[in-house]
């Protein structure tokens, strides 16, 4: 799975590698976990929109209905993420991604990143959710509301998974879907059909894994430390 990762790199270099612009005060980020607001990088926008990491599927009652991945196997599939798979596809723009290893009584966390630490993209789907205007009259969803009072929509997605890589297959039983930067397009503007062949695991050899520091498994902490490599 992905359940957190990294973007340190300047918004002027994700601007000319990913062709959009970024907001340049959005800090880097060495700890990006779910729920939190975070550059995507979508079909209908010329810069970079921040979007909460958590897909809450149309048809939810409540945001406590969200999924941080979506399996790349059924995705296709599955009522939370056909419709946004179908036509809501996006990248998420990263340079590192963290997967937690079982060591004895502990989890040793691992960085994961390609070779240069260079950026890349995570394939996403994304969905808008709009709360209803029962649920935010009754106090649930504070700070959602419009100037009207009805509740704003909310904006999230999801990383897709697949199986793992031969270097990852070490940390865990399944990776996000890393693109490669020809795949990207045909991500974003692709038949469903062309985005379905585009979800195999990232070559193993562009890759590199250390072990780093387990103050990263609390995501409040959020430093340039927190991706050292801490093998000695």
């Amino acid at each position: 799975m992905c359940g957190r990762y990294t973007l340190a790199t300047s918004p002027d270099e994700l601007a000319s590698r990913f062709g959009v612009a970024f907001d340049r005060s959005v800090a880097p980020r060495y700890n990006c976990a779910p729920g939190q607001r975070l550059p995507v990088v979508t079909t209908d926008a010329d810069s970079a929109d921040l979007c909460k990491w958590g897909l809450i599927p149309r048809w939810a009652d409540d945001r406590s209905t969200s999924f941080i991945n979506a399996r790349a196997e059924t995705v296709r599939e599955k009522r939370s993420f056909a419709d946004a798979y179908e036509s809501r596809r996006c990248l998420v723009p990263a340079d590192g991604f963290y997967e937690w290893v079982d060591d004895g009584d502990d989890r040793q966390p691992y960085r994961v990143a390609l070779e240069g630490d260079r950026p890349f993209a995570m394939a996403g789907i994304r969905e808008r959710w709009t709360p209803s205007t029962r649920q935010a009259t009754l106090g649930g969803f504070d700070g959602d509301d419009g100037p009207d009072g009805e509740p704003d929509p909310i904006e999230t997605f999801a990383v897709l998974t697949t199986e793992p890589n031969d270097l990852i297959a070490d940390l865990h039983h399944r990776m996000a879907v890393v693109l490669a930067p020809d795949e990207e397009e045909r991500w974003l503007r692709g038949s469903p059909d062309e985005a379905a062949t585009l979800l195999d695991p990232y070559p193993a050899d562009e890759m590199y894994a250390h072990p780093v520091s387990s103050r990263v498994n609390d995501p409040g902490v959020d430093d340039p430390s927190l991706i050292r490599d801490v093998s000695g």
